[in-house]
């Protein structure tokens, strides 16, 4: 464990928060000092639901990740109803700036695209402060802006900042590509389980590694808990650096977890960081619960906290729910909820949340649910029979439990299991064309831990099973008990 660096002589300065450096130090310091006794006394161990990583920070990084400045930063893209024509696009300054822009220009080789039509969007901006019980108080300002009437599959350059004049800050320019227009048009994701803890010690390589495999992947998701503790500004901080300039450029959509959650109530910060879909039931769940249509899939996000906290949330989803695929025109369809259908980790089962939705998964047919939670990994489907086999005719809906960040549980082999793993950390790569989709679960050294395709034609569905021939990763394996 890292120990702060307290021989940097700046205590003069003064934060634009109002704490000195100093001071903010010390703060860090008794709350680290604090967490570590505690977890000593109740014996946690590495990456569980502890803030001990707050150690690895002096007192200038730890106030970068936390303060906002002049200079935008966690700049993030995020899909909307319309990812063929428009991206939506959030970022934070300090209060200093109290309104935002956005410049956007087609993307040319050089850069003359300076020279030609540079469009202008004015962002909605808004004044935010907040504190947890571990950090000081936050001030900032969060702009969001929809960038619209884009051509399809088009690539863009853009910025964000606050315009012109002597006391004028700009973002790099960042490139972006709209979706096809061609609905049988291959595109591709990446689908991450829960960051949660340890983000940028930890989970950075995971994000930076699926990149720099799969660059040219169109756009993000994220299955829930993206951070440990809700509104924690050092753990959005690590977040967002740990995506750095991938977040803003490949767009993201994201459905929350339970620790985007607190006592049944939404983060403070999930709205002001992000633009998603306000297209689902009840103005509780906007942005929570949403669809989106990404060439021939329906994207569909379920806000499993909203409802398993409230009643009225759970009747809500489920009619509306039922009232999106009914209604869908799309030849596949993609769900993504934080709390798993069919749960792996042992002493956990969703019954309420299974009995009321795998209904209409299977009588919508829908292609795959992309999950969270448990933190480990598992992927298979619910009809028995085809187990062990590698070809399935006649398939059902494919389920993915997936974790990308270190915190790590065990799990219980079940009937619906085709692959399973522990103590892996894991990203997926989902490739959509007009009649297969494709499926990879690789580690963060690029080691390929899963994989299967689906194939629909016809009106009948395929399943090929490609696990690949590795024995699987177990927590006997690499945890000695003593």
């Amino acid at each position: 464990m890292g120990t702060f660096n307290l021989d940097y002589r700046v205590n003069h300065i003064e934060m634009k928060s109002g704490y000195s450096l100093g001071t903010f130090k010390i703060f860090l310091v008794a709350i680290s000092f604090i967490i570590s006794l505690v977890n000593v006394l109740n014996g946690q161990s590495l990456a569980q639901d502890d803030h001990s990583h707050y150690l690895e920070y002096d007192s200038i990084v730890a106030h970068k990740l936390i303060f906002p400045s002049k200079v935008p930063d966690r700049v993030i893209a995020n899909l909307t109803i319309d990812p063929t024509h428009s991206f939506a696009v959030n970022w934070r300054t300090n209060q200093q700036i109290d309104s935002g822009l956005v410049e956007i220009a087609l993307a040319t080789d050089g850069p003359e695209f300076l020279l030609g039509e540079v469009h202008k969007v004015k962002a909605v901006s808004q004044q935010f402060e907040n504190q947890n019980s571990r950090e000081p108080l936050v001030k900032a300002t969060f702009h969001s802006a929809v960038i619209s009437d884009l051509q399809p599959n088009t690539t863009y350059v853009y910025r964000v900042g606050n315009g012109s004049g002597e006391d004028t800050y700009w973002s790099e320019w960042f490139q972006i590509t709209t979706a096809h227009d061609d609905m049988d048009a291959p595109f591709s994701f990446i689908y991450f389980g829960d960051a949660q803890n340890n983000v940028k010690s930890l989970w950075s390589r995971v994000i930076r590694n699926s990149y720099r495999q799969f660059s040219d992947v169109d756009f993000m998701l994220h299955a829930g808990d993206l951070i440990n503790d809700r509104d924690a500004n050092m753990e959005w901080g690590e977040w967002f650096h740990a995506g750095s300039f991938i977040h803003a450029t490949i767009p993201s959509i994201m459905t929350p977890g339970n620790h985007e959650y607190r006592d049944g109530v939404l983060s403070s910060l999930w709205r002001p960081q992000f633009t998603l879909p306000e297209n689902g039931p009840l103005d509780v769940l906007k942005e929570t619960c949403y669809a989106i249509d990404y060439q021939n899939m329906k994207l569909i996000s379920i806000d499993a906290e909203g409802f398993d906290e409230s009643v009225e949330g759970r009747v809500a989803q489920v009619k509306w729910l039922d009232s999106v695929l009914i209604n869908n025109t799309k030849k596949w369809t993609a769900l993504t909820l934080h709390f798993p259908i069919f749960s792996t980790a042992v002493g956990r089962d969703n019954k309420v949340l299974r009995e009321a939705l795998q209904p209409l998964l299977d009588k919508y047919k829908v292609d795959l649910v992309l999950q969270g939670h448990d933190h480990t990994y598992a992927r298979g489907f619910v009809e028995n029979e085809g187990k062990g086999l590698t070809v399935v005719n006649d398939a059902g809906t494919i389920y993915a439990v997936s974790v990308s960040g270190p915190k790590m549980y065990e799990s219980k082999d079940q009937e619906w299991m085709v692959r399973r793993g522990e103590y892996t950390q894991l990203f997926q790569i989902i490739t959509v064309s007009k009649d297969t989709i494709k499926y990879g679960a690789y580690t963060p050294t690029g080691t390929l831990y899963d994989a299967f395709e689906l194939i629909k034609k016809d009106g009948k569905k395929q399943l090929i099973n490609k696990t690949p021939d590795t024995p699987i990763r177990l927590r006997k394996d690499f945890i000695k008990e003593e």
